[in-house]
């Protein structure tokens, strides 16, 4: 199974600039052993079940959890029978189409 996951989580309460929260997030995912690509609106991250995912998701809001009173938290997942690699043969797909391969 593949289940691709993109979420976005920050802090509330800390005012304009967040980046070093989410920077704690993303050395965790990077650290995970999951395939992860950070941009500028979330983290995508594929992992084989969904309580994988669930469980990333819910490490990212404990490493918030001790330091902000409010964390804002959003996720589309995508779940597919069969292999992983699909963040990156979506995105192939696409480019193929692009470049007139397809």
């Amino acid at each position: 199974m593949s289940v691709v996951t993109n979420f976005a989580m920050f802090p509330t309460d800390k005012g304009d600039s967040v980046s070093p929260y989410v920077a704690k997030i993303i050395k965790h995912i990077r650290h995970s052993g999951y395939a992860n690509q950070f941009t500028a609106m979330g983290t995508l991250i594929e992992t084989e079940t969904l309580p994988e995912a669930l469980n990333l998701i819910n490490e990212a809001y404990k490493i918030l959890e001790e330091d902000c009173e409010r964390v804002y938290v959003t996720v589309n997942i995508d779940i597919r029978k069969g292999n992983l690699g699909r963040m990156e043969s979506k995105i192939r797909s696409v480019e193929d189409k692009l470049e007139g391969k397809d």
